[in-house]
């Protein structure tokens, strides 16, 4: 992995959703590891995080021959939710602890968590002070749905996610983060935002971060895209300065995905 010349390293992050049971999380790595491991070689690779199911971590990790937590893998796992306590009477829920035995990463509020599940920004502040506090690298998810967007709310949306759901962390903390900036009018739509309105909204929520804890913070704070990445379009998104990455949806789920990882190459002047 290299760092561009912002500083930032790129994380291209596949979010596989509820797909793939362990067999077939397992036989779809089997496939695509040898030429993923291949594309990461290369000069200005960014960090590749695959996020499969809960129940196929395990599965995904054997394949990886992950050998333990403090390991630095070429591939990491990042779970795709977990609830902010430690242990308890929480049917179905896996705690912070639980995911940092198996993952580096946690996506958190997640606009699928929030619009189905009722997830609020305040929810979604408890779990990132909780995986931070595991050791675990949290992808907090923001974004505006098609009838914000359209009417011009994008702005106070985002301004109004990111002051609750990033609230009260240290500065140390501020730097781990990273964002994702998912439309929710562009997942799963085809309708992927092009790279000049995905990066006037990253832009933005720099700024935002910038606010919260300073310029030095903003600066290193890495932001992703998301919402209808493709092999085609991540070089667009990725040309732009604001733009450290993508979180990938349903094209993670796909032999391209390693693609994906191909085009994310560049370097930044």
């Amino acid at each position: 992995m290299t760092a561009s010349s912002t500083g930032r390293t790129a994380i291209i992050a596949g979010n596989w959703k509820m797909n793939y049971g362990p067999r077939e999380a397992a036989k779809f790595v089997q496939e695509i590891q040898p030429a993923l491991v291949e594309a990461l070689q290369a000069p200005g690779s960014p960090l590749c995080i695959l996020c499969p199911p809960a129940i196929s971590l395990a599965a995904v990790r054997a394949v990886l021959d992950i050998p333990d937590a403090t390991s630095s893998p070429q591939i990491e796992l990042g779970a795709q939710n977990m609830y902010f306590e430690e242990k308890g009477a929480f049917t179905g829920e896996l705690s912070p602890n639980m995911v940092h035995e198996l993952c580096t990463t946690v996506i958190l509020g997640h606009s699928e968590r929030r619009t189905y599940f009722g997830e609020t920004d305040e929810l979604v502040n408890k779990k990132t002070l909780a995986a931070l506090r595991h050791g675990l690298r949290p992808i907090v998810c923001i974004g505006e749905n098609e009838q914000q967007h359209e009417s011009g709310e994008t702005a106070h949306i985002i301004t109004t996610q990111i002051r609750a759901s990033l609230a009260n962390l240290t500065p140390e903390q501020a730097r781990e983060i990273v964002i994702a900036y998912e439309p929710i009018w562009a997942i799963g739509t085809g309708k992927a935002a092009t790279g000049e309105i995905a990066n006037n909204v990253i832009r933005q929520i720099r700024q935002e971060y910038q606010a919260l804890y300073g310029a030095g913070v903003a600066s290193v704070v890495r932001i992703l895209y998301g919402g209808s990445v493709t092999s085609d379009n991540i070089a667009e998104f990725m040309a732009y300065p604001d733009i450290d990455g993508a979180l990938v949806g349903g094209a993670s789920l796909k032999p391209d995905f390693i693609n994906i990882v191909r085009n994310s190459r560049q370097i930044r002047h």
